[in-house]
């Protein structure tokens, strides 16, 4: 680890496909709106606010190492500090940066008690759940006049409805249109997805790898584990109370309903579905999921087989035929094609070998062809 920490290591040296991968996003940026399609439009912005949060889990817990049952806990906070704040200050700028920044604090300060009195991971997963738990039955509870924030009621089970959208920054009454919230709704995605990767190719990403491997060395290394875990906690909040606050721009309307545990249990499925310890397997996985559920929808079928059942009988087959989830197993398959291309690229450079000359030359430039694949040059693959 010592070795990991001290050289230029980067742990994600495939910068093209994480450019790739924002190279998509950003065609779609541009894309969609041409097709002129309003419920298009809207439907992609419910699977961006989505997407966000699977990114919150996937940070928190495919890198950080933390089972956290608590993600629908912040984008909960971030959509009701949003509600809040934008119906007492009538624009959208600074109740935007509170979906994010309530969160942020609620999480430093449950997760100080946890990490700092260092409680291992079943323990902070307990710990999540039962604060889950708590803030939905209390916001359940708040349906009385007494229950407001200045001008705005908590509502209880009812629901904040007719929440005010986002504005232009300064301008209350310049309301962003269908296709600017599009626009920021995809940058927002686009400049979290780069963000997280580019964090996890800092210093601080590296230690942060390193802390989930091996707790006990990195501390022997010198570095405040505490610290560190209570750092990603902290982003991983922020980014799921920035999802909370796309959602509502998406629905204008929160209820209790986003601190539920069916959520909660989604977003664990969204990131075993596409793979931990990957950024874009959860985003994969999110859709996907997400997909299906409003295939099945949400009630009894007309066959009269429940829906919820067959949903969770799709995702127990998934990831038991692919436990590794979809992205890590993709990438397994790739080397496993190309281990079988080397065998085979050597297999073609032995028969050349034993051939004669002339006949030799093309069977060789074969075998070179299938090396120069899998590498920079054909010459050093066979020198090797």
């Amino acid at each position: 680890m010592t070795g990991l920490l001290a050289s230029g290591w980067r742990f994600d040296s495939n910068r093209h496909g994480t450019w790739a991968v924002a190279g998509v996003m950003v065609v779609l940026l541009f894309i969609l709106p041409v097709l002129d399609d309003p419920l298009l439009l809207l439907q992609v912005r419910y699977y961006v606010s989505m997407i966000v949060l699977a990114l919150s889990m996937a940070f928190i817990w495919g890198f950080g190492g933390i089972m956290c049952f608590g993600q629908s806990m912040f984008f909960g906070l971030g959509g009701y500090a949003y509600a809040i704040s934008v119906g007492n200050i009538g624009e959208s700028t600074a109740p935007f940066f509170l979906a994010m920044i309530i969160p942020a604090i609620f999480a430093a300060i449950l997760g100080y008690f946890m990490f700092f009195g260092r409680l291992n991971d079943v323990y902070v997963a307990v710990i999540t759940l039962a604060v889950t738990l708590a803030l939905y039955y209390f916001i359940n509870s708040t349906s009385g006049d007494e229950y407001s924030i200045g001008k705005a009621r908590l509502m209880g089970f009812n629901g904040i409805s007719s929440i005010r959208k986002f504005n232009w920054p300064g301008d209350p009454k310049a309301l962003l249109s269908a296709n600017h919230l599009f626009y920021f709704s995809m940058g927002l995605l686009i400049a979290t997805y780069v963000g997280l990767k580019m964090l996890l190719g800092s210093t601080f990403g590296r230690v942060v790898v390193a802390v989930k491997e091996n707790e006990l060395r990195a501390e022997l290394l010198g570095y405040d584990v505490r610290l560190y875990k209570l750092t990603v906690f902290v982003i991983g909040a922020a980014i799921a109370g920035l999802a909370g606050c796309l959602s509502i721009n998406y629905k204008n309307f929160i209820s209790p309903n986003a601190f539920h545990l069916s959520l909660a249990a989604q977003i664990i499925m969204w990131v075993l579905v596409g793979g931990v310890g990957t950024l874009l397997g959860p985003m994969i996985g999110c859709v996907v999921l997400l997909y299906v559920s409003f295939i099945l929808g949400t009630g009894a079928s007309g066959g009269g087989l429940n829906t919820y059942l067959i949903f969770g009988l799709i995702v127990m087959i998934f990831v038991l035929a692919i436990p590794q989830g979809i992205v890590p197993t993709l990438r397994d398959w790739r080397e496993q094609g190309g281990r079988y291309r080397r065998a085979i690229a050597g297999a073609v450079l032995n028969l050349a070998e034993q051939l004669p000359a002339p006949g030799n030359v093309h069977v060789r430039a074969f075998g070179e062809r299938l090396l120069g694949v899998l590498g920079p040059t054909a010459g050093d693959r066979t020198k090797g």
